[in-house]
């Protein structure tokens, strides 16, 4: 992996660690005072490590799938929660990593996905034929 995959791979790390630290001193400092957004910030968390991870490995297949669903969640994610955080501001009354489309981590989560999925697309993995030689990286 290099260039624009090797950036959002870091992009994705730094905000996987981000988020969970964020969830964590959240959950263990005052989960009672907003269990639904600190629990939806630990779950962005999970999504953002498992992405990170499918992103390094995605040239295999399963990686690739696993990208794809992670990615996708992670889109579903922060476009309904950004409008749900919208429209009933009372469901959070502490802010998630996915609240107003990533406002507190200037919109990054909002965008990221979105280029992910591009990258995706770009970048399907190599199929082999039975018989034939992997190609060579050069």
């Amino acid at each position: 992996m290099t260039g624009i995959g090797r950036v959002l791979v870091v992009v994705y790390a730094v905000l996987a660690l981000a988020a969970a630290g964020r969830s964590l001193v959240q959950i263990i400092e005052r989960f009672a005072h907003a269990p639904l957004a600190f629990t939806l910030s630990a779950v962005s968390a999970l999504v953002y490590i498992l992405a990170t991870l499918a992103l390094v490995f995605s040239a295999s297949r399963p990686w690739y799938r696993i990208a794809w669903v992670a990615i996708s969640f992670e889109l579903v994610g922060v476009l309904a929660i950004g409008t749900l955080s919208l429209v009933r501001p009372d469901l959070f009354p502490e802010p998630t990593v996915w609240s107003f489309y990533g406002i507190g981590y200037v919109f990054v989560p909002l965008v990221l996905p979105f280029l992910g999925l591009w990258w995706l697309v770009a970048h399907r993995p190599v199929t082999v034929a039975a018989g034939e030689a992997a190609p060579t990286v050069s």
